[in-house]
């Protein structure tokens, strides 16, 4: 059974970091495509960032040059560094793998991320 169980979520002040964790089991995480997404209600889910599983990077657009996705196969993590973090970055951030590029077949719960001072 495929598990992803993000952390690091919490409240930041506006140009700070916060890095968030995903931790997989249940899976060949090595083959997997991972990414991060994000929503806040009332709107659709976002795209944060992906890495494929050869290591190619994807982010959205408001995120290039702030964010940087990593993930390390050993360990069977993925992890999103978020710098200058802006009010609008305010969401619940999920973590998701999946064979296709776009295409997520797994989900983690979220973490919330607020970003106010």
């Amino acid at each position: 059974q495929v598990q992803l169980v993000e952390s690091g979520g919490g409240l930041v002040q506006p140009g700070g970091s916060l890095r968030l964790s995903c931790a997989a089991s249940g899976m060949i995480f090595s083959i997997f495509n991972m990414g991060w997404y994000r929503q806040t209600p009332g709107k659709q889910r976002e795209l944060v960032a992906i890495i494929t599983s050869v290591g190619r990077t994807i982010y959205g657009d408001s995120m290039k040059g702030r964010f940087t996705i990593s993930r390390d196969n050993a360990k069977n993590t993925v992890t999103l560094q978020m710098n200058s973090l802006k009010p609008e970055d305010t969401a619940v951030y999920y973590c998701a793998a999946g064979r296709g590029v776009y295409d997520m077949d797994y989900w983690g719960k979220g973490t919330l991320v607020t970003v106010s001072s």
